[in-house]
């Protein structure tokens, strides 16, 4: 298992943390575990791509037309030596 060492914690928060471990009887580090499991397993998985996200917040605002230049043809390579 990894090791992880979280610095600069507030008082206030580590003395919460101190109270919640004690009212579920276990130890800081134990209950700290037991958040980090709840709150990842309950991320939701993200299914929309980020085109869709853009999309759903320009569509609202009429869209955007964009000016494109015409493509050119590809050049041949150069030669070796030239």
């Amino acid at each position: 298992m990894a090791t992880m060492t979280i610095r600069n914690i507030d008082e206030q928060l580590k003395a919460r943390l101190r109270v919640r471990a004690a009212m579920h009887g276990r130890s800081m580090e134990d209950e700290v575990q037991d958040i980090l499991r709840t709150a990842l397993s309950a991320e939701p998985v993200q299914t929309v791509s980020l085109v869709e996200v853009i999309r759903s917040r320009i569509e609202p605002l009429g869209g955007i037309e964009l000016n494109l230049p015409e493509r050119e043809a590809i050049r041949d390579p150069l030669e070796p030596g030239a």
